[in-house]
């Protein structure tokens, strides 16, 4: 069973907030609240974006309380202590009651659950544990019990921009909000969450028809893995994917050819042969050859990188499946070695290589 949320080491914050006037207005004015995650990527234009597109996304397919629910059950799956406790008091403020929150986290049956939503929450660990990586079958089984393949795919998508935020957190060791935390299991927050359920329901109602994009998707596979992109064209969510993708590798921070290296890797740790077969294609066009990849995929380790990123090839491997406490050790040893801005989009990459590869499924 995953770690209960007062089970998980956290350690001191790796990297400190940083105060940005300017992005903090636009995070709020977009999420509402500029939250501990937002002022430790502050530095970094394409992970402060997805951080933010990843919390402020409004699903079209998936109802809210399963996209709440596939929240909560990734972040702890994902020993996120940030996430883990934000999105159990966020099902708290809605009105989700405290009996039923610990029976999904103990993965319990829940007789207030139908087979629907229990089947959901199987996929959400399933997807989030990646051991193995669901294949698309397991996809295919939730249109089986009734949901449409537009809601299938976005849960997919939730599930791995979850994965991706929950790795921000863990390896920035972001402070847990406490202050919501402790207005969720407070006298206010009981009251919020005593009327939750009557406003969930009107917003539901009010809810607009989903919304469908008319994206190309030719244009969205244009890129760095952009297949996956294109896997989502319909979807809101299509745009975000291939502009944190694209963003991620016109950074100049981290190198390109280390970048793909680490995706390559990561495609490689969960077996998905789409990830590591696109890595090897950037790979190439930068003068790679298929013998060098193989040897640094195989020895986490290569001669023609620049010296201060050899050490993110074997660390991004431990970002696949990793314990809480070690991984956050190996960070701030890297944040000593490299600096700041280089950890910093290393944790980036690392977080959008771990989630892309899982959302690659929608290919197989």
């Amino acid at each position: 069973m995953a770690l209960l949320l007062d089970q998980i080491e956290w350690d001191e914050p790796i990297l400190s907030a940083v105060d940005d006037p300017a992005w903090e207005a636009e995070a709020k004015r977009r999420v509402g609240r500029v939250g501990e995650i937002d002022r430790r990527v502050a530095p970094n234009p394409w992970i402060r974006e997805l951080c933010v597109a990843a919390v402020s996304y409004q699903p079209t397919h998936v109802p809210m309380r399963l996209f709440n629910i596939a929240a909560f059950v990734t972040a702890q799956e994902n020993a996120c202590r940030y996430c883990y406790g934000a999105n159990r008091a966020a099902l708290k403020v809605m009105g989700f009651p405290e009996a039923l929150i610990r029976q999904i986290e103990r993965d319990a049956s829940v007789a207030e659950l139908d087979v629907r939503e229990r089947a959901v929450i199987e996929f959400c660990r399933n997807l989030a544990r990646a051991k193995p990586r669901p294949s698309r079958a397991a996809l295919e089984r939730l249109v089986g019990l009734g949901y449409s393949k537009a809601t299938a795919d976005e849960l997919a998508l939730l599930i791995a921009s979850s994965c991706f935020y929950n790795r921000i957190g863990v390896l920035t060791a972001c402070p847990p909000e406490r202050a919501f935390e402790r207005f969720a299991n407070g006298p206010l927050g009981r009251v919020v969450g005593a009327v939750a359920p009557l406003t969930l329901s009107l917003t539901n109602l009010m809810r607009r028809k989903p919304q469908i994009v008319a994206d190309d998707a030719n244009e969205l596979a244009d890129g760095p893995f952009g297949k996956v992109a294109a896997a989502l064209a319909g979807l809101p969510a299509a745009r975000i994917v291939k502009t944190a993708l694209d963003g991620a590798f016109a950074s100049p921070v981290v190198s390109r050819p280390t970048k793909a290296l680490m995706f390559a890797i990561v495609g490689r740790a969960l077996d998905c042969r789409y990830t590591e077969a696109a890595a090897r294609a950037l790979l190439a066009a930068d003068g790679f050859d298929a013998a060098e990849v193989d040897a640094a995929v195989r020895t986490l380790a290569h001669p023609r990188l620049p010296p201060r990123e050899t050490a993110l090839l074997p660390w991004v491997r431990d970002t696949v499946h990793y314990q809480t406490p070690a991984v956050q050790v190996q960070t701030r040893a890297l944040l000593n070695d490299i600096g700041r801005d280089a950890t910093l989009e290393a944790i980036g990459v690392a977080a959008l290589a771990n989630g892309t590869v899982r959302l690659a499924m929608l290919l197989e």
